[in-house]
């Protein structure tokens, strides 16, 4: 009697040795955001004298309130925010599969042409300068909403991802079948690629969420309006601002008047407002994530 055997399959000892060594890694990748959110509600002088804490000693949230009150800049750059990597996700989703889809097919003349094209740009693009100079002379994208999104539509990288998960998850039968029954090349995309292969849009979308909503950069070369200024921007600002105030080059006037500033806990009270809501994408994409992300790999 024979007994199958899989080279792949781990021994038990080896599957807890593994399961323990992820398990410490996620850990130490947790612990310092529990830290950053015991020390957003420690009192700052508690700080000082203390040191930084799991269990805050005094909580206060007057980091909260000094980031929040006062005016409406942060509730208006979150909606700037949320709107920007909402819409650009979907846009650059839409994008970023058709072109993929495209050069996936076997019977696109130019396929070639176009993935030779795609790679190109991962390897050399133009340079900070010209690109500037595009986007604000030929797009005219300077102050503008736009200037947000556009920039970050399209990645080499991602349509890569995508074409390789089309080539290896989407069978060439149900196609044919598809344009068997008559179905046109934009309803066999929506209808039934994208029905099948929500692993590659969810891994892609969520690294294009995590472009938007981390971004300080666009805005900081082309936004000038105050109603534009995303929340990564507006607490690089609020940083910026905090650093000059307490660095001792101000008048004593003003030194006085920001010496009770919780300038610590509040940089630490900026990091967990411009995380935690992106942190709730993640249950949603993560049974899709890693099937997205190696099956593509494995056959592309």
């Amino acid at each position: 009697m024979s007994t199958s055997y899989n080279v792949n399959e781990l021994k038990p000892a080896g599957k807890m040795m593994i399961h323990a060594i992820i398990s410490a890694y996620a850990v130490l990748c947790v612990i310092p955001f529990i830290l950053v959110v015991a020390i957003s509600v420690t009192d700052e002088k508690t700080l000082g004298q203390m040191g930084y804490s799991f269990l805050p000693t005094k909580l206060s949230i007057d980091a909260y309130r000094y980031i929040l009150t006062g005016s409406n800049m942060v509730i208006q750059a979150y909606g700037i925010t949320i709107l920007t990597t909402v819409l650009g996700t979907i846009l650059g989703l839409l994008v970023t599969s058709l072109y993929a889809y495209a050069i996936s097919r076997k019977d696109f003349k130019y396929g070639r042409f176009f993935t030779g094209y795609a790679a190109i740009t991962m390897l050399f693009n133009g340079g900070l300068v010209p690109w500037y100079l595009v986007c604000t002379k030929l797009l005219h994208l300077n102050d503008t909403f736009y200037a947000l999104i556009i920039p970050y539509l399209i990645s080499a990288f991602y349509v890569i991802i995508m074409k390789a998960f089309f080539q290896s998850g989407v069978p060439d039968s149900i196609i044919e079948s598809a344009k068997l029954d008559g179905a046109g090349e934009f309803r066999i995309f929506f209808s039934i690629v994208t029905r099948i292969s929500l692993p590659a849009f969810a891994t892609v979308g969520l690294f294009l969420a995590l472009s938007f909503w981390n971004d300080w950069w666009l805005p900081m070369m082309f936004i000038e309006k105050q109603s534009l200024v995303n929340l990564q921007f507006l607490l690089y600002r609020i940083q910026n601002n905090m650093v000059f105030l307490t660095s001792g080059l101000v008048s004593s006037d003003a030194s006085a008047s920001v010496a009770d500033m919780p300038a610590e806990s509040a940089r630490m009270a900026m990091a967990v407002l411009a995380t935690g809501p992106i942190i709730l994408a993640y249950p949603f994409v993560q049974k899709y994530f890693v099937k997205g992300l190696t099956l593509g790999a494995v056959k592309g």
